[in-house]
């Protein structure tokens, strides 16, 4: 048995070769569909590749430059995927794959962009393209997909804010922390993060009073009342709510006295 299979697998990759040093395009052509329909994606691409100069101006042309990122693509090679989209959209922009080659260049942006807490430009250029499509691609698959990208993309950039501007209040810098996570909020009031960085922001301003020189002290908690019926406003049933509750009461009462 073991014998039978390496034969077959021999005569398999000898064929393959062959292939490849084939002249005949047409062979090789039908070829690559094949393996590519039987999911060998490997081979499928190598042979694309192969006779990719040498079917310029064809009819099937269009076919294999998009098949050929294709099988890339199902390969999970998105840097080289990426680039047979690229350039299949710029020689090609009337061919009928045109749309699903966007889309998926898109997705290999897409899975080449890194977690929040590394560089962010590969996502942002990505938010663009995605965005993009989205709207020329309305109540699509694709575009349905594409907003599930989107989404997760700016959930990134928005913790990627968040935490930078909160790591100044772990740094104990209280009043650069302040400032942070307003700037945050001025950048985009729509941050999904918005309610930690309420909440962090009149913590901060809290801190910052509490560690204040006396003559500073007063003018500075004024402005943690403020962040606290700012975050209170917004949000009555957080969990965060009876903590501050419980300093803006304190507060409340120095302030009182100090009057």
């Amino acid at each position: 048995m073991l014998v039978a299979a390496i034969a077959v697998a021999s005569s398999c990759s000898s064929q393959f070769e062959k292939l490849l040093t084939s002249y005949s395009y047409g062979d090789k052509y039908r070829a690559a569909l094949k393996y590519y329909e039987d999911e060998k994606y490997s081979k499928a691409a190598q042979l694309f590749e192969n006779i990719a100069m040498n079917v310029q101006g064809a009819p099937q042309e269009d076919t294999v430059r998009y098949y050929w990122g294709m099988s890339n693509y199902k390969m999970k090679d998105y840097v080289t995927a990426q680039s047979n989209f690229q350039e299949f959209l710029q020689s090609f922009p009337s061919s009928p794959f045109v749309k699903d080659a966007e889309f998926y260049m898109i997705d290999c942006m897409y899975e080449q962009t890194y977690r929040w807490e590394l560089d962010q430009r590969p996502t942002e250029i990505a938010l663009a393209y995605i965005t993009k499509y989205i709207i020329e691609n309305p109540d699509t698959n694709n575009s349905r997909y594409c907003i599930i990208m989107r989404d997760d993309l700016e959930e990134r950039l928005d913790k990627k804010a968040f935490e930078g501007a909160r790591l100044y209040y772990h740094m104990e810098d209280y009043k650069a922390a302040h400032r942070a996570l307003k700037n945050v909020l001025k950048d985009d009031a729509d941050n999904q993060y918005r309610e930690e960085i309420l909440y962090f922001t009149a913590m901060a301003s809290y801190k910052y009073a509490l560690n204040s020189v006396e003559e500073k002290k007063r003018e500075r908690y004024m402005t943690f009342i403020d962040d606290y019926f700012n975050f209170v406003s917004e949000y009555p049933q957080s969990k965060h709510k009876a903590e501050l509750d419980g300093i803006y009461k304190k507060v409340s009462k120095i302030v009182k006295k100090e009057n």
